[in-house]
């Protein structure tokens, strides 16, 4: 049974991920069962000199809403939680469920809704990012509803957690540096390159990147991390993907999604599970047609779906695209409510061309 895990994990948190510095507000969210390590960041921000401040939910909070909530209260934006983000310097999330299932008969209109009723929040999340203003990290943390939907035991997951964020590493804090630094060669090589083709079983896809850099996530703003991310032009995508991995999005499952893009939006679109809910969604609002964002996954350290997003976009020998939102950070100009991540395997026979040269095969980058 691993013991050290919360101190270990907080320690990274605070000083690679986001360190903290002496004065900084820093507003740690999460649940209950999430609780050592709140009180292991608690701690370290402490001791580095910042002023934590908790907001914990409850589990079954989210449930009651969508069950009572009116048309009002499903359009109102809480002045509370706008002014936290406005005065925090450092945002925590920590992710853990208590029940992976809570909102699955939850109305798909209903929850657009409230997601729509959230932009203001998010424009703003993202105005205080894009000026330095505000960092933020969201972070995995073990939960036995979270092994169940990962067809594990609970303590082979906290093992599988343990490992995805490196903490089995002699020094993690050196381990995500040298892990900062072998991606940031990957995103210079890419620094000047335009145009991305992507084969594989079920793949068949081209974009246009042409001016817009590519991101390294090595752990800043997720915990565990490993990817590198770019926002396609918006209009330039064309192609077809059926995803072979199951999508997990506002608490529904949606499997077997197909899209087909044509000059960037959506112009077919499928799931042989919860395809009404992939509908609703992709009707949200006018950017949630196009692709926000493509992914490359690097940590090898996931080798294992999971069902839990944070830990499936970061698998090594995988792609994944976001429908919606994109990042301003990487040059992206799609707006949209929605970001909605879904993941493919490129394990076997799957390929990436940059400028027609082979830069990526199965798992392995082939310009280093």
């Amino acid at each position: 049974m691993v013991t050290d895990f919360a101190p270990k994990l907080a320690k990274v948190l605070t000083e690679y991920c986001v360190p903290i510095e002496p004065g900084q507000l820093v507003l740690i969210s999460a649940g209950v069962v999430t609780e050592p390590l709140i009180e292991a960041l608690y701690e370290a921000i402490l001791k580095r000199g910042g002023h934590p401040h908790v907001e914990v939910g409850l589990p079954n909070l989210s449930e009651l809403y969508f069950r009572h909530a009116n048309e009002d209260q499903l359009t109102y934006l809480n002045p509370i939680g706008m002014a936290a983000i406005n005065a925090c310097d450092v945002f925590l999330n920590i992710r853990a469920s208590s029940n992976t299932k809570q909102l699955t008969n939850v109305d798909p209109k209903r929850m657009a809704l409230r997601q729509q009723a959230g932009a203001p929040f998010m424009k703003r999340f993202k105005e205080r990012e894009t000026a330095g203003e505000l960092r933020w990290n969201i972070c995995g943390w073990p939960s036995v509803a979270n092994a169940q939907e990962a067809e594990m035991g609970y303590l082979e997951y906290v093992e599988f957690v343990y490992k995805a964020c490196g903490l089995d590493q002699p020094d993690p804090v050196a381990y995500w540096q040298a892990f900062r630094d072998h991606q940031a060669h990957l995103v210079d090589w890419l620094a000047d390159k335009k145009h991305l083709e992507a084969r594989a079983p079920g793949l068949a896809m081209t974009l246009e990147f042409e001016g817009r850099p590519w991101v390294s996530c090595h752990g800043d703003r997720n915990f565990p991390d490993g990817e590198i991310y770019v926002c396609p032009i918006e209009d330039s995508v064309n192609g077809h993907v059926a995803f072979n991995f199951p999508s997990v999005y506002g608490g529904r499952e949606v499997n077997g999604v197909q899209l087909t893009f044509k000059d960037g939006v959506v112009v077919e679109a499928s799931a042989a599970k919860a395809q009404d809910y992939l509908f609703a969604q992709l009707e949200a609002d006018d950017g949630a047609k196009r692709l926000g964002e493509f992914a490359i996954g690097t940590n090898m350290g996931i080798q294992r779906f999971t069902r839990e997003i944070l830990f499936d976009e970061k698998i090594g020998g995988t792609i994944h695209m976001a429908l919606g939102r994109g990042f301003p950070l990487a040059g992206g100009k799609n707006e949209s409510v929605v970001h909605w991540d879904m993941v493919h395997n490129m394990m076997e026979g799957g390929e990436i061309y940059i400028d027609g040269q082979l830069f990526y095969k199965e798992g392995q980058f082939m310009v280093e």
